[in-house]
């Protein structure tokens, strides 16, 4: 759906699109095209460009007839399309990582929260920038929370996305797996505590179970770094202002969750967060009518919405003299 999230208002507004898909899945795309040209789209309006990023990428980004670039990726990979972009002064729009948090305020409606949370994490097997790996939970209700976050957790199958079952496939590949298994070997190392770690086999698949870490401190690589996995960090905290100062101390703002019964509450603790997405009792990060895009190392422009619609046109100001 990202894909369309770029494609949809580049045709919308007259026009041609190059589109290159990630490098480890091409197929989607390669079906879209096929599938856009099916419903009349006009031979050329849409061209899908398959390879590594390191050349075809830069190619595309550096051709002088691109005018508009739209990325979504790592944050690293971003920086690098920016700097490319900046020879020509082309316009840049980016959806980047994040390290998006949950907060559990203590008069949360607990059951829903914390049986909702992990796949706010969990989903596509972490490998979101929306993730809310970050966990806040206020400490009076923190112990009770975490029980809950854990049993549901346990509950979430993981297996073959094929089956209607499955709620956790696999990582896309064995270098991602890789990583991810590094974060929290480093955890394990620092003394962190490490729950939920029954593995499902792996010989079909690069699969990775749904890991809670507990204990970590917020220097901590799993706590500051974005995995792309599913792994989340729980934390408590005491005091609001300490707890928004930590959620503000990522360099990345992406999307987040706000969970209490006091909505003046939400709104503040909404206001203050330095999110481009928020929700309030609940999950959600994206509708399709209202813009969606991050602050700070997470990007800037917007997908979705009419935002969008004017990320693909210029302004002209025609003046006809009386």
């Amino acid at each position: 759906p990202i894909t369309c999230w770029k494609l949809a208002p580049a045709l919308a507004t007259g026009n041609t699109v190059i589109l290159k898909p990630a490098q480890p899945s091409p197929l989607s795309a390669l079906r879209l095209a096929e599938l856009t040209g099916e419903a009349g789209l006009p031979a050329g309006c849409l061209q899908i460009l398959t390879g590594p990023g390191a050349s075809i990428g830069e190619t595309i980004v550096t051709h002088p007839l691109v005018r508009k670039i739209s990325f979504t990726g790592s944050t690293s990979v971003g920086s690098r399309i920016m700097q490319l972009a900046a020879r020509d002064v082309k316009r840049v729009s980016l959806e980047l990582g994040g390290k998006s948090p949950a907060i559990i305020f203590a008069d949360a409606d607990l059951a829903t929260a914390a049986t909702k949370s992990p796949m706010s994490v969990f989903a596509n097997a972490g490998q979101d920038c929306c993730a809310r790996s970050r966990v806040f939970v206020e400490r009076k209700v923190f112990d009770e929370f975490v029980e809950r976050f854990v049993a549901a957790t346990h509950a979430i199958v993981v297996g073959d996305p094929a089956d209607e079952k499955t709620q956790v496939g696999p990582l896309v590949s064995y270098k991602q797996r890789t990583s991810v298994q590094a974060f929290v070997d480093r955890a394990k190392s620092q003394g962190r505590r490490i729950v939920c770690e029954d593995h499902p086999a792996r010989d079909r698949g690069y699969f990775f179970a749904p890991t809670v870490v507990l204990d970590c401190e917020t220097s901590d690589q799993i706590w500051t770094d974005e995995v792309f996995g599913p792994v989340v960090c729980i934390r408590p905290f005491e005091d609001e202002e300490q707890m928004l100062r930590e959620v503000n101390a990522s360099p990345y703002g992406l999307s987040g969750s706000i969970w209490t019964r006091d909505l003046a509450r939400a709104l503040r603790v909404a206001k203050c967060v330095e999110s481009g997405v928020l929700s309030i009792n609940s999950n959600s990060s994206v509708h399709v009518e209202a813009p969606f895009g991050g602050f700070k190392q997470s990007g800037q422009g917007r997908d979705l919405g009419i935002a969008a619609m004017e990320g693909y046109t210029e302004l002209k100001n025609v003046y006809i003299a009386g």
